[in-house]
């Protein structure tokens, strides 16, 4: 009888908050997982140990998305230690504000390497890897706010727009090998300088009255991974927070509806 492959997905800043989760999330579901990080070590080292008490393998492997060499180096490090992967979730993100008062050319790049560049070099070796007859996927984790845009997070934002004008070119381009697909969250954890209060309130900002969690979008992405027919879209998982238009970033919300009932 022979040995159904392993399923194996490599998924990039999964050390810690929402990579953490699709990690673990995609571990009890079956998947062999390959942990990313940067400076997260130990983070990076306990979710591989959670993985493998759930029975499947993991690996820890670091690497500097704004390397290019080292980003092309990633998935045969990957192949060498579990195997060929099959999945691959383009989860880590730069992510500081900026506006076009202080915008420029080194915050573009800086959010533009890792942010796109990465994900597509990345998508490139995936595609170079699955075999003739075989397909591989690629989850891209985009934003709300592009179908909802406001000037907060100016480098950001664009980043992200280019990464979803991407995740339709790499579709159309690589299939029928590579499906591409985008998880596009809403507002999920406290970021930055956010208080719990300030999150709790932009979180319940959507017409679900809440926003996604951690685990609402593992279970998108692992959905996404075993559905063969996907490729080429991205699915909102927000609870609706991008059909409420904001002149700011969602996670600004409390600090304009104080300004408003000033």
């Amino acid at each position: 009888m022979s040995r159904t492959p392993s399923k194996i997905a490599v998924i990039t800043g999964a050390a810690r908050r929402i990579g953490r989760a699709i990690a673990l999330f995609m571990a009890k579901h079956g998947w062999d997982i390959a942990v990313h990080y940067r400076f997260s070590e130990q983070d990076a080292m306990q979710t591989v140990q959670d993985i493998r008490k759930l029975g499947r393998r993991s690996v820890a492997l670091r690497c500097d998305l704004t390397d290019e060499d080292a980003v092309n180096a990633l998935l045969e490090q990957v192949r060498q230690t579990l195997g060929t992967p099959r999945c691959l979730v383009n989860n880590a993100s730069v992510f500081e504000h900026d506006s076009v008062t202080d915008f420029s050319a080194h915050s573009l790049d800086f959010h533009m390497r890792t942010n796109l560049t990465a994900p597509v070099l990345l998508s490139r070796a995936l595609h170079a890897m699955t075999p003739e007859g075989g397909q591989s996927v690629v989850v891209n984790l985009l934003d709300q706010k592009l179908d909802n845009l406001n000037p907060s997070f100016l480098s950001y934002t664009l980043s992200k727009a280019a990464l979803n004008t991407a995740t339709t070119l790499l579709a159309q381009e690589l299939a029928p090998k590579l499906r591409v697909v985008g998880i596009a969250p809403g507002i999920t954890l406290v970021s930055g300088e956010q208080s719990e209060q300030d999150f709790q309130i932009a979180h319940k900002n959507t017409p679900l009255g809440r926003s996604s969690t951690p685990e609402d979008i593992a279970s998108a992405v692992c959905f996404v991974a075993d559905s063969p027919a996907i490729t080429g879209t991205t699915i909102m998982v927000d609870g609706g927070q991008h059909l409420i238009p904001l002149s700011q970033d969602v996670m600004f919300i409390a600090k304009m509806s104080a300004q408003n009932n000033s």
